[in-house]
């Protein structure tokens, strides 16, 4: 398939700059997968179309304040994104201006809380770096860090917490699995209270969600990968589910992927860790998700094709378009869509 067959025509000012001051009083597009039909209602109402035995899977990364702004010893302002946590103080960042620093320069960050040297230039341009700091790594980031918006948002972000999940548990992400900021935590209350099971899973979400494909043809395009793991109590969920013939519905794109990676081809997951480089686009053969809330993404973009392939990528363009007529708010801080 070619690149430009996911593109669609998306005005600007829908693309939203700041969330909505109630989480789940966000839209919902409800999209039949196999029939194409379209309906429209709020995120709150999205319990209407979930089973008691279903399970919700959410993805309980938390996003790390991964922006930071330093100088190097000469004064020249540099800005990094810390992208993966390799080992220890070693850390893969993304570095502007990056022919600026080359192997072996430092550069000081919070006026010294923190001191970081490049270590290697990695082939897609990013580096490798080594932090030396005294007290918890942690700490200092929520002191001189800011959070890593996508780069279409220019507005400010007043409270750091709204580009974090509810659920948000563990540190390690440089974007946030943006399809989770719709639920509240009385949401999820009434969703238990139905009796669908709620289950996590990890997965680190790199900045390498907002590459753009630059190849015609998708099938060439290389995904970057992301660390995950899943625990044995919530394997035991998304089983049960599976074996008593419910769904499983997976919240947002990062869950999808994980489930995906770790299913067998009877659907059935395992307790594990490791990293996914998984590429889901038109032809993919989903085995352990039946059901998928997600936010609208990108035109040309992975996310798009990952959703083409679970809908149909008609639908999905269909869907898309209806959803800019009905002036919809777009991406991170957007409305959101279920495909049932």
């Amino acid at each position: 398939m070619k690149l430009s067959d996911f593109n669609y025509k998306l005005p600007e000012e829908l693309i939203a700059q700041i969330p909505l001051t109630k989480r789940d009083e966000s839209r919902l597009l409800i999209l039949n997968k196999e029939t194409g039909e379209i309906k429209h209602t709020n995120f709150k109402d999205i319990i209407n179309y979930l089973e008691p035995g279903d399970c919700l899977v959410r993805n309980n990364t938390k996003v790390i304040p991964a922006r930071l702004y330093g100088k190097k010893s000469t004064g020249a302002n540099v800005e990094f994104v810390l992208l993966k946590n390799i080992k220890e103080n070693i850390w893969e960042a993304m570095v502007r201006p990056g022919n600026k620093l080359h192997v072996g320069a430092k550069v000081f960050f919070g006026d010294g809380l923190l001191e970081a040297e490049i270590l290697e230039t990695l082939p897609d341009g990013t580096r490798k770096v080594e932090f030396k700091y005294d007290g918890i790594f942690n700490e200092i980031l929520d002191k001189i860090g800011l959070m890593p918006l996508p780069p279409y948002i220019h507005e400010s972000l007043k409270d750091k917490d709204r580009y974090q999940t509810v659920y948000a548990k563990y540190n390690g992400s440089a974007a946030a699995p943006t399809a989770g900021l719709h639920f509240t935590d009385e949401l999820l209350k009434q969703i238990e209270d139905k009796g669908i099971s709620i289950a996590n899973v990890t997965l680190h979400v790199g900045i390498g969600t907002f590459r753009p494909v630059k190849e015609e043809n998708i099938e060439d395009h290389h995904m970057h990968t992301e660390h995950y793991y899943i625990k044995a109590e919530d394997v035991e969920k998304i089983n049960n589910a599976k074996k008593n013939g419910k769904r499983v519905i997976s919240v947002g794109t990062t869950s999808c992927r994980t489930l995906e990676t770790i299913a067998n081809e009877d659907g059935f997951v395992k307790e594990c860790e490791g990293d996914t480089g998984i590429y889901i686009y038109p032809g993919y053969k989903f085995k352990c998700i039946d059901s998928l809330i997600t936010n609208f993404h990108l035109p040309e973009s992975t996310l798009l094709m990952l959703v083409s392939a679970l809908a149909g990528r008609e639908n999905v363009m269909k869907a898309y378009n209806e959803a800019v007529e009905e002036k919809y708010r777009f991406f991170s801080f957007g409305d959101a869509m279920l495909i049932i």
